[in-house]
């Protein structure tokens, strides 16, 4: 039986460039467009999957399987943003500097109504959330705004993207590096080995 088509419900290239990692070329990307804000008291592990869900269910399709993510840099209970200014780079490497933190990263693939005995949203929905342990080492105020004068932590979670330059910060990774990039690739891989996709 030939798998469901597949839509990335994703803005971000990284994600696309990580399935392609493991021979997987959606049929669709589409940009989700949801309220990212978070709600008061909000923990970054429930965040992080209501955000998965949300998109996924912003591109849900009556014939696609719909695969979902969202990656959130946490330290303590605080939700660092999506860094969308030098500011905000500069105030979250700050933060980070000579310090642990996690991300998170959820994941979801919906499939169709069609595809279940009794239309049930739970039932059509499987997902995962796969946890990291990043240390960076202590930044000196120099490797800060060279970092910030790249552009390369603006539009990430937590302002750095651990694929690019911000690699040279990180002292010690526990868990997912492809999470920490964007997509638990392992997880990711089972969920669509699941539904009939025949990979590696």
């Amino acid at each position: 039986m030939k798998p469901l088509p597949l839509i990335l419900a994703s803005s971000s290239p990284r994600r696309l460039t990580l399935l392609k990692q493991i021979g997987i070329v959606p049929d669709q990307v589409v940009s989700p467009d949801i309220d990212e804000t978070p709600v008061r008291d909000e923990l970054p592990r429930r965040y992080a999957q209501r955000m998965a869900r949300a998109k996924a269910a912003a591109i849900a399709s009556a014939d696609h399987l719909v695969l979902a993510a969202d990656t959130v840099v946490a330290a303590g209970r605080r939700i660092l943003p999506k860094a969308d200014s030098a500011e905000q780079v500069r105030a979250c490497l700050t933060l980070l500097s000579g310090r642990r933190h996690r991300v998170m990263t959820a994941i979801v693939l919906m499939r169709p109504p069609a595809a279940q005995p009794v239309p049930d949203i739970t039932r059509q929905r499987t997902e995962r959330l796969v946890e990291s342990i990043v240390t960076f080492n202590r930044l000196t105020e120099a490797q800060i705004e060279a970092y910030v004068a790249t552009r390369e932590g603006e539009g990430k979670a937590g302002g750095y993207a651990i694929n690019g330059q911000a690699a040279g910060f990180v002292r010690f990774l526990s868990g997912s590096h492809s999470a920490v990039v964007g997509l638990p690739l392992f997880e990711t891989a089972q969920l669509l080995r699941g539904v009939g996709w025949h990979l590696p």
